[in-house]
């Protein structure tokens, strides 16, 4: 093989790319990334507002794989992660009872941060959309050795040339839901008690965290993420939901303050559905395209870790 069929295409810069990229650079196998997007992260996503960020993708990280419990300690070090509940509470038609868990780990610049401290010496190029993946492989035209898309199956699909059988169908099978993330930045501070919360059998929210308490700075701020059904009606104009997430909230809370401002994400591949299944894994055929991410184990951010570990693991050896 020439230089540029040797070496390795990840096209998608969220933790399973990263992770994948990273395996294979430090088995000495050339790789790039290639993100669509201005920044690296995915559904890591944090966006700043007058200039804080907030977590607008995933909510926190559990940890339990004693690899990427390696890969926090160095992002605890550098001063990235921080141990931050075991506690949430729920809501549900009982009322509200705490519920405790494993330690939920958050970022105070944003777990985007984390992913490009992994990503800090990787050749990462954003705002790079790729059109097409074919046999051979190759990605928009050129060959490479291997290429490894890192994000949920149906946009992998829009890549995939059909003639591409296997992962074609490796992503046919994945099931996803949307969600809509809104951040509510209040005048004050007007609860207590309260890190993150379950809201069970709502019509509208599915999970509610204080922002402030997360990334350790007090901030009046508060990030909901709404149920797949009312997401689901609206996904063509997420902004028009901001008034009634906001009431959702309030009322929940019991909130007397109108927020001062609330954005709204849509998150149209928010969370894979597929019944769940071993807690790593991935794709990888004989046409030299693997496929990573937590479609392949239980949707957590460690699942998605482990999947691009262990798929670059595995090309590395095979382009040995």
């Amino acid at each position: 093989m020439d230089g540029e069929r040797s070496g390795v295409v990840v096209i998608g810069a969220g933790i399973a790319g990263v992770a994948c990229a990273r395996e294979l650079r430090d088995a000495g196998v050339p790789v790039q990334i290639r993100e669509r997007g201005r920044v690296a992260g995915g559904r890591m996503a944090s966006r700043r507002f007058d200039g804080r960020p907030a977590d607008l993708g995933a909510a926190y990280f559990t940890v339990s794989d004693p690899e990427f419990a390696e890969v926090v300690q160095g992002w605890q070090a550098a001063g990235l992660a921080r141990e931050w509940t075991d506690t949430f509470v729920a809501y549900d038609g009982d009322g509200r009872r705490e519920v405790p868990g494993p330690m939920r780990w958050a970022a105070p610049r944003g777990l985007r941060s984390l992913v490009e401290h992994l990503a800090r010496d990787l050749p990462v190029t954003v705002n790079r959309l790729v059109l097409g993946v074919g046999p051979g492989p190759t990605v928009d035209g050129e060959g490479c050795a291997a290429v490894v898309l890192a994000m949920p199956g149906p946009q992998a699909a829009w890549l995939l040339d059909p003639g591409l059988a296997a992962a074609t169908e490796a992503v046919a099978r994945q099931r996803w839901s949307p969600a809509l993330a809104a951040m509510l930045r209040f005048p004050t501070r007007r609860w207590s008690d309260f890190r993150g919360a379950f809201v069970n059998d709502h019509p509208l929210l599915n999970l509610v965290c204080d922002d402030g308490d997360r990334r350790g700075d007090g901030g009046a701020v508060l990030v909901a993420h709404t149920t797949e059904e009312f997401a689901a009606g609206h996904l063509a104009q997420p902004t028009a939901a901001a008034p009634e997430i906001e009431a959702a909230v309030r009322d929940l809370l019991a909130l007397p303050d109108r927020a001062e401002h609330v954005h709204v994400h849509r998150w149209t591949y928010a969370k894979p559905t597929g019944g769940g299944g071993p807690d790593t894994g991935f794709h990888l055929d004989d046409d030299g395209i693997g496929l990573a991410g937590d479609a392949f184990g239980a949707p957590r951010v460690q699942t998605a870790w482990r999947s691009g570990r262990d798929l670059g693991r595995t090309l590395a050896r095979r382009l040995a």
